[in-house]
Order: structure tokens, then sequence, then C-alpha cells
């Protein structure tokens, strides 16, 4: 290899090298996935509520995969309270009723999600509108819980430009746990709007928050916001099991990719790129020509023109017209049957005629004309040069038709 050529390579390798530090060095961008899934560490997973949790109630705790129909109807034996966070929750109809009929036994259920289904509402006897902070660049939420041992202390939050809250609430049922305060005008005055109620059901109670962002890594690690959260997890019962919902989450709960372990594993990572450089280096190196060039052998030519053209001038020239004509009609006749599917065992029929026309894209004229010259040439032992000549020329513009140019 020249010396040029070795200058190149150290460019690109140099080259390759100053990409994988930039790379390296650069700052991971944030994932703001609304995820809720219990092992996420981006900004909206629940890591570290499910980390509290652990601490706080360690022989509650216990994390459920399946859908709660699945879990519910598996045994009587279940007691204690369904914990649910996401964006949204949205349970079918049956899988609805199972759960209500799970909380009329004496069991609590707790879900925390932005929007809820319109049975549940009804159910409740509440309804639900959306919360805007309206004239605000940078909209800002407080949030509060109104019972007094917390001291209404509110947290802010400013990661939306809206939230939801509950409206047309049956006050001889429901308690006010909790409200979202918005500024409502330029004077700085809050508006109050309820975000967490709890209400009872049968022999049990519901627990419903619109503020389930409440519950994210984002926001518990932010400021002093974990006492809010706390606050809201103080209405759950440390004495019976806590059930964490896994399967309504907005994010996977695992991995599909294998890619995931090499691209999130720091050494994985550097192997799998340096099995690529390897690869490139190799294929620069080893990747030239190792053998004499092959010679390139020309294909046999097609002679079989060249051949029937010199029959033909054969016949041509020992005036065997009336053989020429003879193959020329009987070719002719293959093609029919090839190519229009036609039988020629009587060409002067009537009906075989009028189909002939009508696959052919010619006039019946053209086709009496044409199947009469070819009836009266095969009756005949001889055949004229003018004769031949006619005959080729209807055959051609019959073929003509049949291809529609």
């Amino acid at each position: 290899m020249s010396k040029k050529g070795w200058i190149y390579i150290a460019i690109g390798i140099l080259t390759l090298a100053a990409m994988f530090a930039l790379e390296y060095n650069k700052p991971k961008k944030i994932n703001w996935f609304p995820s809720y899934v219990s092992h996420h560490k981006i900004p909206y997973g629940t890591y570290v509520l499910n980390d509290l949790m652990k601490k706080h109630f360690p022989d509650a705790i216990q994390q459920i995969q399946e859908p709660p129909f699945e879990f519910l109807s598996r045994t009587d034996s279940i007691k204690g309270t369904y914990f649910f966070v996401n964006e949204t929750v949205s349970f079918e109809e049956a899988e609805l009723n199972t759960i209500l009929e799970w909380v009329d036994q004496g069991n609590k259920l707790f879900v925390a999600s932005s929007s809820f289904e319109a049975k549940l509402l009804d159910t409740l006897n509440i309804d639900q509108r959306m919360v805007y902070n309206d004239g605000q660049l940078e909209p800002v939420f407080y949030f509060e819980l109104v019972n007094p041992i917390f001291k209404n202390n509110k947290v802010e939050f400013t990661k939306a430009y809206y939230t939801s809250s509950f409206d047309q609430l049956d006050t001889l049922r429901t308690t006010v746990l909790g409200q979202v305060h918005t500024h409502a005008d330029s004077t700085g005055n809050l508006t109050k709007h309820v975000n967490t109620i709890k209400q009872s059901f049968g022999n049990g109670e519901i627990v419903l928050s619109s503020f389930p962002e409440a519950f994210t890594n984002y926001f518990i690690l932010k400021d002093h916001n974990r006492e809010y959260t706390a606050g809201l997890l103080s209405y759950l019962d440390r004495n019976q099991a806590i059930y964490m919902d896994n399967f309504h989450k907005s994010g996977k709960s695992f991995y599909t990719s294998p890619m995931y372990l090499f691209l999130n594993t720091e050494e994985f990572k550097w192997a799998y790129y340096l099995i690529l450089i390897g690869a490139i280096v190799y294929i620069i190196f080893e990747g030239k020509r190792k053998q004499r060039a092959i010679a390139i052998v020309p294909p046999v030519k097609n002679q079989t023109l060249a051949f029937t053209r010199t029959i033909a001038d054969m016949y041509f020239e020992k005036r065997e017209l009336h053989l020429i004509t003879k193959h020329k009609i009987d070719y002719f006749l293959e093609y029919l049957r090839s190519k229009l599917h036609m039988t020629t065992q009587d060409l002067g029929d009537e009906t075989f005629l009028r189909n002939l026309a009508l696959r052919s894209n010619s006039t019946l004229e053209e086709v009496k004309s044409l199947m009469g010259t070819i009836s009266k040439l095969r009756a005949k032992q001889h055949s004229t040069e003018e004769e031949l000549k006619n005959l080729n020329k209807k055959i051609e513009a019959f073929k003509t038709n049949v291809d529609g140019r």
C-alpha cells in the first residue's frame, strides 16, 4: 500500500476515535415519556415510589404483573388495597365490575390517573373537567392536601399546561382529600379545584387522584414534594396487603430488544463497538482481490434468426413459393391455436369467424377476407409471388390488431 493510502487510513481512524469520544462524553437526552413503570428511572417512571413503598411497607407490598380481572378472579382470599398509577387507567367493563365487587367486600381501591372512564365516574356520581392556567406563558399549578395535619403546604408543578379535577361531587358521600390551585387573574388570586377524593363503596373504599405525576421520580425527588406524595400514601392501610399494579402502564414493563443489554451496559456497548471497528478494518485490509482477474467469456450468440433467414432465402431462390405459402399458413394457424386459443378445423364456420374477430380486435370482414385467402391458397397446387405477398400483408395486419399496435 502506498504512503498516501496509509495517511488516509490514519485520518479515518482518528476521525472515528474523535466521533466515539464526542458521543461518549455527550450528555444523555432526558426521556420525558410518561411510562409509570416500576423499574424505570426516567423522570416519569415510578422507581423511587416503589423503592419507598418497599421500605415503608416491607411486608405489605406485592407486585402484580397480570390483569386485575385474572388476579381477582383467581381466589376469594385476596384482601387489602389495589394501587393503580398511570397517565390513564381505563378498565374493561367486566374488569371494572370485578374490581368494584372486590371493593364492596371491604377492600380499598386507590387509582391515580389523569382521566377516568365514564362508567366509574357515573358509579361514584362525580364528573371530571380540565383545569387550565390561562394567560400564563409558563403555567404553574399548586397542589395541597386539605387535612390540617399536613399544614396546608402547597407544592408547585410546572411540567404541564393543564391538569384535571373532579366536579359535581356528591358531598354526602365524598370526602375531599386534595386540591389544585391556579392563578385566576393578574392579581394573584387563586382558584381551587378538587383533584383527590375518597368515597365509601359498599363495605370498602375508593380513593381517586387526578394527579398521577405526584408518584413519579421527577416529582418525588424535586424540592420537598415527597411530603405531598407521602401524604397521599398515608391513606393506604399498612396493616393489609398493598397490590401494586404493573399491567395498566403506558410504558413497557420489560425490554423486548436483545440490543438493550448491549447498548445500556457500558462494557457490552464498547465490546459491540470494537467488534464493528474490527469488522471495518478487516474489510479494508482483507477485502482486496487476491487472484487474477477472470477473463470475460462472451456468451454464444443466438443464430436462430440467421438460420431461418438462410432457409427462407433457399426456398425463395428455388422459386418454391407454394412450400413457403404452406409453411406460412401452418405457422399462422398454430399462432391462432396457441395465442388466441382457437380451433382451426373449420376455417369457414360462421361462429369461428365471429369469435376470431372478437378475440383479435379485427372486423368480421377482415377476418373473412384473411380466412378466404388462406382457404383458397391451401386448395391450389401452385402460388404466385403476388399471392404470397398479399397473404403475408394480411397476416401481419391481423397480428397488429391482436397486439393493439
